[in-house]
This record gives C-alpha cells, structure tokens and sequence, in this order.
C-alpha cells in the first residue's frame, strides 16, 4: 500500500509546522509514503476549460501533470494545510480543484480511496480539515480521520508581533515570544500523540484490507443525498 502525502504550505519544509506534522503522521502508517510540497510547484486551479470529460485527463501543463500518476497510484492520502483567513490556502485549493479530472463518467480512478485531511492553524484546523473532507466526498474519497491542530500565530515570525494592533497577541492578549523562545509545535505532547495515533490508524485500515467499491458506493449515496438537498 502507498499513501500520497500532500503539504498545502508554502513555507520551506524545514519550518512548516504542516508539512512536519505531516511527515510525522506519514512515518508512523508503517507504510509506504510520498510528502510533497506544494509551495515547491508551479501550477494554477482549474480553468474550467472541460477538457477532463472525454479522458479524466486534465489539459493544463505545469508542475500537477506530473502529480496526476501519483494520485491515481496511491491507495490513501494524508492532505494537510494551514489555515488561512478560515480556510485552505491558496495552493491546496488550486491543487483540489483540479481532482475535476477524475469526476467524469466511469473514471473510477480515485473512487473508494481512504484519506486523512490535517489542518493547522492559530486558531486550530477545523475549517481546513471540512474543506479538504468537502473536496474529497466529490471525488468519493472517503476521509477517515481528520487533524485539527493549534499552531503558532505567523505574529510569532513577522518581527512586530509585539507591537502590531491587528497582530493575534494584541488582539487575544496571548504573549508573544522572542524568536529564540517560539516553542516548536512537535514538542508538545498532544500535538505529537494526534499525529502518530492518526498515522497508526491509518496504517490498520489498509493493513486490514478494505473493498473500494464498497467505500465508492457509500461515498456516491451520501454525495447525492447532499447534492438532493442542495438543489
């Protein structure tokens, strides 16, 4: 079984509190794995050209075309972002947009795969992880665990947190460390534990074996029943 990791930050690895929540989750499914960053790509949302219908093949040329054969070949994905303004970033949703590629008649390319959706933010997760589960019900993904995580605030970083009057710290009354005191999201106990439970039930599941049309089945009923009470 591989699992097909995707990082919606841009920040470099090395201090994206996403990606390193991520990879950690990642290594403890004791399966195979593969994390990549988005910010590392160059590529745009879907422009809606219609060009997938007849193939479920997407038109646009950049950095997502040679993403797609990693899609189609993992059995599970792990999608994090942070949130920004209440939501995914801009790159996950661009890269989630373009999963219209596999939406088209019996492209049963990604159906009844399982996913986890990870979410990190000052203000916790919760909006990104029901966006990415949003975007994975349309493509009959189904998204087994969800991560909700409280990082540090991007005041902690910009060099006037102290000071700004729109900053988190001013308007929460939350302190604001000097940069050799950020404290790193790993080493806090909880954070960790989440990630590495999360990693571990993810592994189960495929360990266990688990019938894809089955999942594809439940995901199509519950996504028309959505779709009926929206229309």
């Amino acid at each position: 079984m591989k699992i097909l990791g995707i990082c919606g930050s841009p920040r470099p690895e090395k201090i994206s509190a996403t990606y390193r929540i991520l990879d950690l989750l990642l290594k403890e499914t004791g399966h195979e794995y593969e994390l990549i960053s988005l910010g590392n790509l160059k590529f745009s949302g879907c422009t809606a050209c219609l060009g997938c219908a007849k193939d479920n093949v997407c038109k646009l040329h950049d950095d997502l075309s040679g993403v797609r054969d990693k899609i189609v070949g993992a059995d599970a994905f792990v999608i994090g972002s942070p949130n920004y303004f209440s939501g995914i970033s801009s790159l996950t949703h661009a890269f989630l947009e373009r999963w219209f590629q596999f939406r088209h008649q019996e492209g049963k390319l990604v159906w009844g795969k399982l996913a986890v959706a990870v979410g990190v933010g000052s203000m916790g997760g919760a909006p990104v992880v029901g966006q990415i589960e949003k975007f994975m019900s349309y493509n009959l993904v189904k998204t087994v665990d969800t991560l909700s995580v409280n990082g540090n605030p991007s005041c902690f970083y910009c060099g006037y947190g102290k000071t700004c009057e729109m900053g988190v710290p001013k308007m929460t009354g939350i302190e604001c460390p000097d940069p050799s005191h950020i404290p790193d999201i790993l080493d806090d106990p909880d954070i960790r534990k989440s990630a590495v439970d999360a990693g571990a039930r993810l592994g189960r599941m495929l360990s266990g074996g688990y019938d894809r049309r089955l999942v594809a089945l439940e995901m199509q009923e519950l996504l028309s029943e959505h779709l009926r009470e929206s229309v």
